[in-house]
C-alpha cells in the first residue's frame, strides 16, 4: 500500500464553525501550514488540511447535514513551551498544567471550538 504524499494511515476530521478561524488559530497557536483548502462558496470551507510538523489535520465548516463534530488531539511537536506560551498569552483554558511526564514534557488546552488538544515534546 502507498499512502498518498503530505498523509498519514490515520488523520483527525473535524467539522467546526467559522472554519477560517479555525486555520487561523491553528497557525498563531501550532504553527500550522495550510495544506489545502476547497470552499463550499465563497467564506464556506468545504474541505481543508492542515499540517502541523508532520501530523495533518483536515477539517471543515459544520453544517446542517454535518454538524459540529470536535475531537481531541495528542500532538508531539518540536517547542512545547513556546506553545504554552501562546496558549496562555491567547487566553485559553489550560486542562492540564505543563510539565515533565515520562513519555514527554507537555500540557493540555482547550480551543474555542471544543476541540482538546495535548501537546507534547519528548524529553531527550
Amino acid at each position: 500500500m502507498k499512502i498518498p504524499d503530505n498523509y498519514l494511515p490515520v488523520m483527525p476530521y473535524l467539522l467546526v464553525k467559522d472554519a477560517y478561524k479555525f486555520l487561523e488559530f491553528s497557525k498563531k497557536i501550532l504553527g500550522a501550514t495550510q495544506q489545502y483548502l476547497a470552499e463550499r462558496s465563497p467564506g464556506v470551507v468545504m474541505h481543508a488540511e492542515l499540517r502541523i510538523e508532520q501530523a495533518v489535520i483536515m477539517f471543515a465548516d459544520a453544517t446542517d447535514v454535518y454538524p459540529e463534530f470536535p475531537g481531541s488531539m495528542f500532538l508531539y511537536i518540536s517547542d512545547v513551551d513556546a506553545v504554552h506560551k501562546k496558549a496562555e498569552a491567547a487566553g485559553l483554558k489550560i486542562l492540564q498544567p505543563l510539565e515533565d511526564r515520562d513519555y514527554g514534557r507537555g500540557f493540555g488546552f482547550a480551543d474555542d471550538f471544543g476541540n482538546n488538544w495535548w501537546v507534547n515534546t519528548p524529553i531527550a
